[in-house]
């Protein structure tokens, strides 16, 4: 079994995602995914015996509408996810207009951060290339996996710096993912 066809098993058998996944398809939202730690803890928990859902803070959901990138209009998306949900997932789910990140991001990470083309582009920036994978259910029931680097260092249970993408903060990440599952080896850049 191919290691997509072994993630996308994972994120199925989660009944929790799959929920979160089910919801955001129908809102069809422009170029989404649900990325981060709600993808890549699943094969963590997984590979390493734990719940599903350990560790699961959020579910980050990006989309990508560069036709109005304010506040407000993300404000609408916003409260219109919300409104979609139940909790505890109303909470929980976070969802963010990609082709926006650049407009905030350096003020609140003191790094730049150029303008994003797509929401998979967004997964080539995160701090480590073993985070950088998303998910997608298409409408037909397939289900669309991104990762820019692969997804041999998350089943191998590394953890490595992004390697086009330096960020201070990889260290700090990487510690605390180990601290959550102590079985990760962390491999500096």
């Amino acid at each position: 079994m191919s290691l997509e066809a072994r993630l996308e098993a994972i994120l199925r058998e989660t009944p929790s995602l799959m929920t979160v996944m089910e919801t955001a398809r129908g809102l069809d939202l422009p170029d989404w995914l649900i990325f981060s730690g709600a993808i890549y803890q699943r094969v963590l928990n997984r590979l390493t015996g734990r719940d599903p859902d350990y560790g699961i803070k959020d579910y980050d959901l990006g989309y990508h509408d560069a036709s109005d990138i304010s506040y407000e209009a993300e404000d609408v998306v916003i409260r219109r996810v919300a409104a979609a949900f139940e909790p505890p997932l109303r909470e929980m789910v976070e969802v963010r207009n990609q082709a926006r990140v650049h407009l905030w991001f350096e003020g609140k990470f003191g790094e730049p951060y150029e303008p994003l083309a797509s929401t998979a582009e967004a997964l080539s920036r995160f701090t480590s290339a073993t985070f950088a994978v998303g998910a997608r259910l298409e409408a037909d029931g397939r289900m669309t996996i991104a990762a820019p680097f692969g997804l041999e260092d998350i089943f191998a249970l590394r953890l490595r710096p992004n390697p086009i993408r330096q960020t201070a903060g990889f260290r700090r990440t990487a510690e605390a993912a180990k601290a959550r599952w102590p079985e990760l080896t962390i491999l500096e850049a």
